[in-house]
């Protein structure tokens, strides 16, 4: 008999592989190919039909990445994963496969730059209506939808503004709805699980914590496997009404017989195989072997992180500091029930002198690195206003909740002497 991994330290070594066969190899190997035989046209028809589950093309699915998507659903409490070539690519097929031209969906205003763009302007263009809403308020959520809302949106710990979102809150009201709720936890990995909380979806770019050394771009989706499709049917046609582009499957019946999976399924065969954002066989490999420290530099992350935030404090320069750990009333109470083990790495804080000030600040840097990026093990830092935001207008600017004298740190786990120094000096040069 053997036991089953439940513990985070446990899993990302464990899930989904134990040794190779008929190597032996105990290391995930890289499966770098693009086609696999089939055992005989019954098997290959098997496969087509979804009768069974197997490896048809890289395009669709791959043994490498099958490893990494078991590992990140069991670390998340999910029952499948999907791999996909980006963060952004698994943020536009969650919302893709469930909206359609003429379908809305409900978005936090707390969203990383590059996804709110995606959401206001690319998924507008493709007859996709994006709400977006002030997470503050949960009932927000329920007042703007309506018939043809097919999901709601959020970042667990939103990129730059760091406001834990209100996960069981809002996932309630959905589910009282028949709307499913998405949630981005690219920012918390181990200290927060959404699913529990009540999110039916997980998305993450794994290029962050899960890879966590900077090496590789990639993204995945998870089902929870806990949303009940077909009691909602009419909200979600693209799983309870036939498929046109798979000889007529309805999703939510085609799969009962492998699980609560239709969700992931749709995503794997309609739009990975049509969009062909497929994860590539070496990334995963990389992701693989970034799992397996990943409870670990999350510990280290998380305790630099309050470092930080806690020297900023008291650095006359700095007119607020923006962290989960240092939050009051409300949020204070959010940030303590959806994170677990720490406030996580990311910290921001305002210089009084505005926009200049943070460019100053950045170019002053020396061992920090001035990157578009969050989650390595390295401590990055970045001047939104200058970069990601500067992309957004300045309504949409204004509604994310960041002023131009805002600086974002993603804290590393180099020595908080070090990290404190170097932040130090380039103050001292505003």
């Amino acid at each position: 008999m053997t036991t089953k991994p439940m513990h985070p330290e446990t899993i990302v070594l464990h899930e989904g592989f134990r040794n190779d066969d008929p190597t032996g190899a105990v290391a995930v190997p890289i499966f770098q190919t693009t086609s696999y035989q089939f055992d005989n046209t019954q098997h290959a028809e098997n496969l087509f039909a979804l009768k069974e589950l197997g490896n048809i093309y890289t395009r669709i699915m791959n043994p490498t990445c099958d490893v990494l998507e078991k590992r990140i659903a069991a670390l998340e409490g999910g029952v499948a994963g999907l791999a996909l070539g980006s963060g952004q690519a698994a943020s536009t097929f969650a919302v893709l496969n469930l909206c359609q031209a003429g379908d809305n969906f409900v978005s936090s205003t707390d969203l990383y730059g590059g996804t709110w763009n995606l959401f206001a302007n690319t998924l507008k263009g493709l007859g996709v209506e994006v709400r977006f809403v002030d997470p503050s308020d949960p009932e927000a959520f329920r007042n703007a939808t309506d018939e043809r809302t097919r999901c709601y949106y959020a970042e667990t710990l939103p990129n730059p503004k760091l406001n834990v979102f209100p996960i069981q809150e809002v996932a309630d009201i959905g589910r009282e709805l028949g709307v499913p709720l998405i949630v981005d936890n690219t920012a918390a990995p181990v200290i927060c699980r959404p699913l529990d909380h009540g999110a039916a979806i997980v998305v993450y770019s794994t290029t962050k914590y899960i890879g966590g050394h900077g090496t590789s771009i990639g993204g995945i989706i998870v089902d929870g496997g806990n949303f009940d499709w077909e009691n909602h049917g009419d909200r979600f046609p693209t799983l309870t009404q036939p498929d046109p582009s798979y000889h007529g499957a309805v999703w939510t019946e085609a799969v009962k017989p492998l699980g609560p999976i239709a969700f992931i399924i749709r995503a794997r065969v309609i739009l990975l195989r049509d969009i062909g954002a497929a994860m590539s066989p070496f990334n995963a490999f990389m992701f693989i072997q970034g799992m397996e420290t990943l409870p670990l530099r999350i510990r280290a992350h998380c305790e630099n992180g309050s470092k930080v935030a806690r020297f900023l404090a008291d650095h006359p320069k700095v007119s607020k500091v923006i962290y989960p750990g240092f939050q009051d009333g409300e949020a204070r109470r959010r940030a303590d029930t959806y994170m677990a083990g720490g406030y996580g790495a990311l910290v921001g804080f305002e210089l009084q002198d505005g926009s200049e000030a943070g460019r100053r600040f950045i170019d002053s840097l020396q061992m920090v690195y001035h990157v578009a990026n969050i989650g390595d093990a390295r401590t990055l830092a970045i001047h939104p206003a200058s970069t990601t935001h500067s992309q957004l207008s300045p309504e949409d600017r204004l509604a994310t909740g960041v002023s131009d004298g805002y600086v974002r740190l993603s804290v590393g786990i180099e020595h908080i002497d070090d990290i404190v120094a170097d932040l130090s000096q380039a103050l001292d040069a505003v």
